[in-house]
């Protein structure tokens, strides 16, 4: 059946099958998707479920009254459905609260901001009703990232303040430093374009690494039944290990996953993630797809500010950002800010750069593999639109084609890509050297 094949998972499901509810609705499934940055539960059925919420907070935990239904004894066992290492949800119990209400407490493991909402059908889902559990209290990546430098620096005792103590480093490098050789002064703005120096920063290097789809959007499926979101976050963590193990003019670089598990992560939280880390570089990572299996070889692209450059690429970046709708966005609480951030956050200095990497990426790329177009594309993807990261979107290769398949599923050429992608950055950087910055981070 197409939709156990696209619905299995590292999260738990639990397939319901044609189990009639006295109201008439059907539970076609029920899905825990446990994350760092929140957790979902997603029960999805034939016809639209009501449902209000209820949060208590000592002990934290969440009460859901589904109207229309009555339990259902498959829903009981989503009660040994949550996985020990979930790291918001404690369990699940669900039970008949009056005729015709199936009340569903999740016991939470702190404190949460909770979102509970429906998705009308779309692609292979009919109707969700969505739980969405957000901890009120998360850890700031940056300052991990931080830590993380500081802790190879001086590994015997963790500083109470990363930042600071980062920054206090580089006044004493300053100070120390013979007359006349360092002019002591305020860092300039991070910039992107030609006109950027090229001077060694001595500071962290932060790529940003985002592997498409994920949790309730599997992204482009194979013929022989491989996923998207499953090929391109395998490849994410090689180059992740790769870009952890390197240094830029003596930088050391560290990579950050937007998402390093299998869960959704909304377009505009990944642009949000890297720009919050201050990110130099963003990658986003995927795997193409047609309508036939003909299409085959690797793309890079880059954002436009006017049209596509092809109908191709105009079909792919519309194709992409159709990604939020079947993994399941909360549209309701966008505000105007998140909405900017979309649509009116691209530089012409972030495409020139974003240009100049995508180009060193294609020609390390085309010596491993096939190119499908031999220059960077460029399309209006929301994904790309952080307007001070060169940012580009990889397609590895085209999953609907047999042959590609096989290889996004091979070690060994997975290994291949990691490795010229690689060097596609050091290229980068090589004749755009990073720079010091003080940005502005939303």
């Amino acid at each position: 059946m197409k939709r156990r094949s696209l619905l299995q998972s590292g999260a738990v499901v639990l397939l319901l099958g044609a189990q009639h509810l006295a109201r008439g609705a059907t539970i076609l499934a029920v899905r825990v998707w446990p994350a760092p940055d929140y957790s979902r539960v997603t029960i999805e059925s034939d016809t639209a479920l009501k449902a209000k919420q209820f949060f208590v907070a000592s002990p934290p935990r969440l009460a859901v009254d589904i109207e229309g239904i009555d339990l259902n004894p498959a829903l009981k066992e989503l009660v040994a459905k949550v996985r020990a290492d979930d790291p918001t949800i404690a369990g699940i119990r669900v039970g008949q609260s009056a005729p015709g209400v199936v009340r569903l407490v999740v016991d939470l493991k702190q404190a949460i901001s909770p979102q509970v909402f429906t998705l009308t059908p779309v692609a292979a889902y009919e109707h969700r009703l969505v739980f969405d559990l957000y901890p009120t209290q998360v850890a700031d990546p940056l300052e991990a990232l931080i830590a993380e430098r500081l802790k190879d620096i001086t590994p015997a005792r963790p500083p109470a303040d990363p930042l600071g103590e980062l920054i206090a480093q580089q006044a004493q490098k300053l100070a120390s430093a013979p007359k006349g050789s360092q002019q002591a002064k305020a860092p300039e703005p991070a910039a992107t374009g030609a006109n950027a120096a090229a001077a060694r920063t001595d500071r962290l290097i932060i790529i940003a690494l985002d592997p498409g789809h994920g949790g309730e959007d599997p992204g482009a499926i194979g013929p022989g039944g491989t996923r998207e979101k499953d090929v391109v976050l395998r490849l994410a963590h090689r180059l992740r290990d790769r870009i952890n193990a390197t240094s830029i003019n003596g930088n050391t670089m560290r990579a950050y996953l937007t998402r390093d598990a299998d869960f959704f992560v909304p377009l505009h939280v990944r642009v949000q993630k890297a720009r919050h880390v201050q990110a130099d570089l963003f990658i986003s990572i995927h795997a193409d797809a047609f309508f036939t299996p003909r299409p085959q070889g690797a793309s890079v692209f880059a954002l436009s500010q006017g049209g596509a450059s092809s109908t191709a690429a105009r079909w792919m970046a519309a194709k992409e950002n159709k990604a939020d709708r079947i993994g399941g966005l909360n549209v309701k609480a966008k505000d105007a800010q998140v909405k900017r951030a979309l649509f009116d956050m691209s530089t012409t200095a972030q495409i020139n750069d974003s240009l100049k990497l995508g180009g060193a990426m294609l020609g390390e790329i085309g010596r491993v593999g096939k190119l499908h177009k031999p220059r960077v594309e460029q399309a209006s993807f929301a994904v790309l639109k952080a307007p001070d990261i060169p940012s580009v979107l990889v397609e590895a290769a085209f999953i609907s084609n047999p042959e590609e398949e096989a290889k996004l599923n091979s070690d060994e050429y997975q290994e291949q890509l990691a490795s010229a992608l690689m060097r596609g950055i050091e290229r980068y950087f090589s004749k755009n050297p990073p720079l010091a910055r003080n940005r502005t981070v939303s």
